[in-house]
């Protein structure tokens, strides 16, 4: 079968949903089928131009493609009689961030027009769709929330679980993936000045915007940690990511309100480290069980450097909440021949 596997871009960014796609189209051919990616141009700022950019994405016309798997909002609204929507999210910002005041639609009357766009584009694309799966609880619940459409959960497995072995602790704590604001690198910053002096910490990934490096930056200046920080802010090769993992005493991974488990969760599962994550971290508190698999803290400093601290006391529990963790990871059996399967029946 001809599958296209449709997905947002950016030009130069990067993260877990663009990997996700990319190791869907591999073991769909590895399953048999034929498949392509299709990346969809998604400019988000300024928010005025979300509609025309909706209007790009529905107005796509396919020829020779038996079955479209999309990920991500606007290119979910492709059109096409045989098309599977696998949910990363919605455009959060017409939704639960809107309610949260952290949305990024004008204010006033052209806010809430762009925002009921969207919402009905959503519900005609989701009774048209001939199957939904979400990627997290998370996805799940807003979308029944919002929508009143049911999902079943199709968790994202890891694309190469054979690098991530474990190893002996090194001493830090490591915190990986995309820097910005809502992955709140910098809280966990501001906490390590007020943890115990033994803690490390190293942040490894490529920052969103100049500006999300330079606060970044700043933040470890301003007080005083440059001997007890290291920051690799760029592009990781995945060797390169997969041995600071190995390496790690524990993995702290504390988005605000994650969909899924996060990459950076399942990856520390995998090589058996303990999880350090936040109460409002989402879909990452799948995996991230306080006293069973890490720490999960509230989302300030010195509650996050009472955490990070703990990590340090005694290493031997540390070792065992990180098995713990590898096993409930296990437990959840989520590999790519069944999602696959699932995505294609």
């Amino acid at each position: 079968m001809k599958v296209l596997v449709v997905n947002n871009m950016a030009p130069f960014v990067r993260g877990g949903a663009e990997a996700l796609a990319e190791h869907l189209i591999r073991n769909l051919e590895i399953a048999g089928h034929q498949a392509e990616l299709l990346r969809v141009p998604f400019q988000w700022e300024p928010a005025t131009r979300i509609p025309s950019q909706m209007l790009m994405a529905r107005a796509l016309e396919l020829q020779n493609v038996d079955h479209v798997i999309a990920l991500k909002f606007p290119a979910y609204l492709i059109q096409h009689p045989r098309k599977t929507l696998w949910l990363v999210h919605q455009y959060r910002q017409a939704y639960d961030l809107y309610d949260a005041g952290q949305t990024n639609l004008p204010p006033g009357q052209t806010g809430a027009d762009i925002r009921q766009l969207i919402r009905n584009a959503d519900d005609e694309c989701f009774r048209d769709a001939r199957r939904i799966f979400a990627i997290s609880d998370v996805t799940q619940q807003r979308l029944a929330r919002y929508n009143g459409v049911h999902a079943d959960i199709l968790r994202a497995p890891i694309n190469d679980p054979e690098r991530f072995t474990g190893g002996e602790p090194q001493g830090y704590i490591f915190a990986g993936g995309r820097i910005n604001g809502a992955k709140r690198q910098c809280l966990l910053v501001e906490a390590l000045a007020d943890a115990a002096k033994e803690v490390r910490l190293i942040v490894g990934g490529p920052p969103d915007t100049a500006n999300d490096a330079r606060q970044l930056e700043e933040t470890v200046e301003r007080l005083g940690l440059r001997d007890r920080v290291r920051l690799d802010l760029r592009y990781l090769e995945r060797h390169e990511y997969a041995n600071y993992i190995n390496g790690a005493l524990a993995v702290a991974s504390l988005p605000f309100d994650e969909e899924s488990f996060s990459y950076v969760a399942m990856e520390a599962a995998t090589a058996g480290k303990a999880l350090l994550s936040t109460t409002d971290s989402g879909g990452v508190l799948g995996l991230a069980k306080d006293g069973e698999t890490g720490w999960v803290a509230e989302p300030t400093a010195e509650a996050l450097a009472a955490a990070m601290s703990a990590a340090y006391v005694d290493l031997a529990r540390t070792r065992a909440l990180g098995v713990s963790a590898k096993n409930l990871w296990e437990s959840h059996q989520i590999n790519w021949q069944a999602t696959v399967a699932a995505l294609m029946s």
